[in-house]
């Protein structure tokens, strides 16, 4: 690694969420929706495209924007300015089709329809191709018994067949658009090798809600976000489940349209269910992502929330364990994600990176906030940027806890918190939040971003560190030094 990398792995004032990474020979690349810092809705920004070198998971370079919603042609027929602002490009995915090509899948806004671009690198710049659609013509989703098409994947096999997975869990959604859908779960389907045509009558492949009842489905059915991939024979469909937060997979051994069982949670926004905790560490919201094999190991992408709502979306990854038998284990969250290793347990961190803050009452579902002056959420200031980052913790109450995993220390003497507070408070620092805190720093009330320091009693070894604010006033988190 040329340098530390830490969640989210993009710089700050990037919000790529429904990242689907792909290794295209040497280099690994991110596809995702593009939301907008204080957005109004999802996905308000055109498709960029980052990458970074299989090696160097630290080393991520700006491949620019690779396709604009104008490039549609039913951007022009679905356009309303006086109803939004712009159009929204939902999340898409890449295969690389047996022409050599790179192919782009998407969902423009709710039409209805899944389109494709084209590109001759998987960084593109990528043009349209065309919408997919039935033999006769008809675009998927149009006809009845279609499933709404939403937030499609695909897989271009080792023989050259492609398969194309979509579908969506709210059926009252999908007839609004005007598909004719019937019940909800994911569609999964052959297309012919011009990319765009069905060949074969689509699939049921995972139960949605309605259907799901009474199966090893149940409690986590298929809502959206379809990812599809291939790992030593055997197929993984990665997929949010009903439970919003939760990416969970299903597997088979008997190939890419059927077979499919149950396999388990992979990663949660909230780390809820890991290791069979039920307690939210972090702000929730919905989830989407995928797993890749890079340099041989595996790693389970995902995004998490942040400014009090669900339009504001930041990728996040982290390794992931896939066991003897193919099935993969639930990751934790953490601030370290593709790091390798622990953080070195001396030198600057930003608040930003945190990978546990919740109000002294718990966190919750972010689109659940009444009062946002009650509880802390990531912000930054100014409006929706490309450079300059100084994201930052707003909000702390007293008892708001912000954690940080994990870091590998060799005895530091002394630890200091950027903060800017209303009030005079303590801001206490722990490695066990179930022991005494390994430092207790005095903080002043300020009307700017000052830094205060204090002792830290010896800690060695690998561990978290966790902040807890004690105040009758609010403060806002930059950075903390530990030295």
């Amino acid at each position: 690694m040329k340098q530390q990398v830490f969640n989210p792995y993009l710089p700050s004032w990037e919000y790529v969420p429904d990242g689907e990474p792909h290794v295209f020979k040497d280099r690994l690349y991110i596809f995702g929706s593009h939301d907008q810092f204080n957005g109004m809705t999802y996905c308000l920004n055109d498709y960029v495209c980052w990458s970074a070198p299989v090696n160097d998971l630290s080393d991520w370079k700006y491949e620019g924007v690779i396709y604009r919603g104008e490039q549609d042609p039913n951007y022009n027929v679905y356009y309303k300015p006086d109803f939004m602002p712009k159009h929204t490009l939902y999340a898409p995915d890449v295969t690389q089709g047996p022409d050599g090509r790179y192919y782009l899948y998407y969902a423009f806004d709710f039409v209805g329809v899944i389109s494709v671009a084209v590109a001759n690198q998987p960084q593109g710049p990528y043009e349209y191709y065309g919408d997919v659609h039935h033999k006769d013509g008809t675009v998927y989703g149009k006809r009845e018994g279609d499933e709404f098409p939403f937030d499609p994947g695909v897989l271009t096999d080792d023989d050259g067949t492609v398969w194309l997975y979509s579908g969506f869990g709210s059926a009252e959604i999908g007839r609004m658009a005007g598909s004719y859908v019937t019940e909800t779960g994911c569609d999964c389907i052959e297309l012919e090798q011009d990319m765009i045509t069905i060949k074969k009558e689509p699939v049921k492949l995972i139960p949605g809600s309605a259907n799901g009842k009474g199966t090893p489905f149940e409690g986590h059915e298929f809502y959206e976000a379809s990812s599809i991939r291939k790992f030593d024979g055997i197929y993984y469909f990665i997929y949010s489940s009903m439970l919003s937060h939760e990416l969970a997979y299903a597997y088979s051994t008997e190939g890419p349209n059927k077979g499919f069982v149950y396999g388990g949670p992979l990663h949660s926004n909230g780390n809820i269910g890991y290791k069979g905790s039920q307690k939210a560490l972090m702000y929730w919201g919905n989830n989407h992502g995928s797993i890749e094999r890079i340099n041989g190991k595996f790693y389970v992408f995902g995004h998490r929330q942040t400014n009090y709502h669900e339009f504001s979306r930041q990728g996040v990854a982290e390794e992931i364990e896939k066991g003897e038998n193919g099935l993969f284990h639930m990751a934790e969250m953490t601030s370290c994600g593709l790091n390798g290793g622990p953080l070195q347990g001396t030198g600057t961190y930003g608040a930003n990176i945190a990978c546990v803050l919740y109000a002294k009452e718990g966190a919750c579902k972010i689109t659940e906030i009444k009062d946002k002056t009650k509880h802390p959420a990531f912000t930054q200031t100014g409006e929706d940027r490309m450079c300059d980052p100084d994201q930052y913790i707003c909000n702390l109450n007293d008892g708001t806890v912000t954690g940080f995993k994990y870091f590998s220390f060799d005895k530091p003497e002394t630890i200091s918190v950027r903060m800017k507070a209303q009030a005079d408070g303590i801001m206490e620092v722990y490695t066990d939040m179930n022991e005494e805190p390994v430092s207790r720093i005095p903080v002043t009330a300020s009307e700017d971003r000052k830094d205060f320091k204090a002792e830290l009693k010896p800690v060695t070894g690998t561990k978290p560190l966790y902040f807890i604010w004690r105040s009758e006033g609010t403060a806002d988190f930059f950075a903390f030094t530990i030295a």
